[in-house]
Formats: structure tokens, C-alpha cells, sequence
């Protein structure tokens, strides 16, 4: 498990969860409650969603933000609701969106004196990243579990490194865990969609190239590259 192999929590640490309304970071709230519970060690765990705003009066149901903290509620996990830094218009990609939101989240970190920053990315998002950052950005890198920022200030963890998409969903089902609609105006037009239709055709064709390829990542021959 990722979570010990990388030692991500310790005795008295402070961890922001980072939560979307999304299955991924809901499962992971209900998973470090409940380990908080049976754990050797005592840590606190604060959640925070960052509202865009998406969502609209005219949309109806409830607003993302009600709905994500009645179900972090349910877990007993505090979650406050913080308004995203504006973006115009003309910058809303994914990109974009994604690094206002992490800097939002390290300045709360540090507002709150927080030294951990847990968030819900998988073992699919880390292979998508890595396929992004080379068709895209040119380089070879991904997220990795655990990384130290701020010269030790912070540290990034994501406990559900090892595990797939669909291993997530299953334990979501098992505690009735239900994703949050996502009102964002482009979700399913970005490079990440693209990507994800990439590789699902790849493992449909070579069901084993998943496995491959995350192993890949453990097994750099620095040799072999230009």
C-alpha cells in the first residue's frame, strides 16, 4: 500500500484533504477517517472544497458545495467551502484551473497550519499524467505518492497511488459513497478526456499494458534515453 510504503502519515500531523465532489477524494476522506480510527498514531484531517462556482441556480438540485459536505458529514469530517480565485474566461483550462486550485490549496496549508495536503489521485491519473506530460509538455514525469514542497513546509500525499480507478469504485459502492455532478462547462472536452479514450483503447487491445506501463514508471534505464 502506498500509504506505508512512502510512510505519508506520522504522529501529529495536520492533513487538508483536498475534495471535488467527486468519488475519488470522497473515498479517500472516508478511508483516512476510518483509518484515523483504528491507526497507532493520532493525526487530524480538515477537508476543503474549493467551489467554482459551476453551478448555477438555473441548474437545479442542491449545490455541489451542500451535497459535498453532507456526505464528508456522514464520515464525521469537518469541510469548509472556500471561493476559487477568479479565473476570466479566456483562461479556463484545465491546466489553469488545476494550478489556481493548488495554490489556493498550499495557501490554506498554510493559513491553517496544515503540513500534510491529501488528495484522491489514482494509479489511472498518474499513467494519464505521464502520457499528458509527453504528448503535451514534451517531458517524461507524472504525480508521484509523496512529494515534499516548501523546503519541508508541505508535503503532497496521495495514498491511492497504487491503486486503480475501479478498485476506488468498488469501495465506494460498498459504502455508498455517490459522485457529486461536476457543472464544469468544459469536463469532458480537455486533453486529460483525450488521453483517457487513448489509453482505454489501449488496455481493451492488451489488457496487461495498465500493469506495464505503471511498473515502467519504478523501472527508468536513465541509460537508454537521449
Amino acid at each position: 500500500m502506498a500509504m506505508y510504503d512512502y510512510a505519508m502519515l506520522e504522529h501529529g500531523d495536520r492533513v487538508l484533504l483536498g475534495v471535488s465532489g467527486g468519488v475519488d477524494s470522497s473515498v479517500l476522506a472516508f478511508v483516512l477517517k476510518n483509518w484515523m480510527d483504528k491507526a497507532p498514531i493520532d493525526y487530524t484531517l480538515k477537508a476543503v472544497y474549493i467551489d467554482n462556482g459551476f453551478w448555477k441556480a438555473e441548474n437545479g438540485g442542491s449545490p455541489p458545495a451542500e451535497r459535498i459536505s453532507e456526505t464528508l458529514a456522514g464520515f464525521k469530517v469537518d469541510c469548509t467551502v472556500v471561493k476559487a480565485r477568479k479565473l476570466e474566461d479566456d483562461d479556463l483550462t484545465c491546466f489553469l484551473c488545476a494550478r489556481n486550485r493548488r495554490s489556493q490549496l498550499f495557501d490554506l496549508a498554510h493559513e491553517w497550519q496544515m503540513n500534510k495536503i491529501a488528495l484522491g489521485h489514482h494509479l489511472d491519473d498518474l499513467i494519464e499524467t505521464m502520457f499528458l506530460n509527453m504528448l503535451y509538455s514534451g517531458n517524461l514525469s507524472t504525480m508521484v505518492p509523496k512529494q515534499t514542497l516548501f523546503n519541508g513546509e508541505v508535503h503532497i500525499i496521495r495514498p491511492f497511488a497504487y491503486l486503480e480507478k475501479k478498485h476506488i469504485l468498488e469501495i465506494a459502492d460498498l459504502a455508498k459513497i455517490e459522485a457529486v455532478k461536476n457543472y464544469c462547462p468544459i469536463e469532458k472536452d480537455t486533453r486529460r478526456e483525450v488521453v483517457r479514450n487513448m489509453l482505454a483503447n489501449m488496455y481493451s487491445s492488451n489488457p496487461g499494458a495498465k500493469k506495464s506501463i505503471f511498473q515502467s514508471m519504478k523501472n527508468v534505464r536513465q541509460e537508454y534515453l537521449p
